[in-house]
């Protein structure tokens, strides 16, 4: 354990899911709150990353605020935001078919993207709480027609208090069965576009960041990047699980709390 503790010691940023690793619905998880009086203590950055593109930095930062989180949004970095950064680069002044939230829409409109459902250059599929069959069936329509297909994330299911809601991964699977395409490009954890912008924003190499979050397919698999891994078993993945995951989180814990104690120990 010595030489483990020693290596979240090299750790300069710290990376926080949100949903199943801070709060699970509307409820914060225990030792959260302390978890970030010690990164402020110890003088040491983080960020939230997210995958979930339902939502806005402000209103994450809302919610956080409400569950007695004082976040600054700028420390909200989700898949939306690093999908408009994505397409700036690739797609400069694409106009844009998004299946997904009103926030989400309105987060592409801040970064100067037009929004076309008639003949979009490019087609952006969302996490969607407001999804209909209409939207799906114009969406598979134009992946269909061949017009460029971006993710914002590969997550399969959301957690819940009351278990789990559809996400993203399933919605793809539907396109995919359609139309037989998949996504020409995923933006969210665990691939390279969020690593990238990811680096960018917060300013330090991507082997001085630390995620800490509650998927093995997605928060985990960033240890692919060089980032340190820190499995959290309050929401999606259970012990069981990891032996058979390709992806092998660098530490285990129960939840937050215990985070808390490992990071706490190292600094001792």
């Amino acid at each position: 354990m010595t030489t483990k503790l020693e290596k979240l010691k090299e750790i300069q940023c710290f990376l926080m899911d949100m949903d199943g690793t801070i709060y699970l619905g509307n409820q914060l998880l225990p030792g959260a709150k302390s978890w970030f009086d010690l990164l402020d203590e110890l003088k040491l950055s983080y960020y939230f990353l997210t995958n979930n593109s339902s939502r806005s930095r402000v209103e994450y930062a809302r919610k956080l605020d409400k569950l007695g989180l004082n976040i600054h949004e700028e420390k909200i970095f989700t898949s939306g935001e690093a999908t408009a950064i994505y397409l700036q680069k690739h797609f400069q002044d694409a106009s844009l078919y998004i299946v997904g939230t009103p926030p989400l829409m309105d987060a592409f409109e801040r970064h100067g993207f037009i929004l076309n459902a008639e003949s979009p250059d490019v087609v952006v599929l969302g996490f969607d709480t407001t999804l209909t069959y209409d939207k799906i069936w114009r969406l598979c329509d134009l992946v269909a027609a061949g017009k460029p297909y971006i993710a914002t994330h590969p997550d399969i299911n959301c957690p819940t208090e009351a278990g789990f809601m559809p996400d993203i991964g399933s919605m793809i699977e539907l396109v995919a069965t359609s139309t037989g395409r998949r996504p020409d490009v995923i933006i969210g954890k665990p691939n390279e576009p969020i690593v990238t912008a990811l680096s960018e924003k917060t300013g330090f190499p991507i082997r001085a960041h630390c995620m800490v979050g509650d998927r093995l397919y997605t928060d985990i698999a960033l240890g692919q990047w060089g980032i340190t891994t820190v499995l959290t078993l309050s929401g999606e993945t259970k012990a069981k699980e990891v032996p058979g995951s390709e992806f092998k989180p660098d530490f285990i814990v129960q939840d937050i709390a215990e985070m808390t104690d490992y990071l706490r120990e190292a600094y001792s």
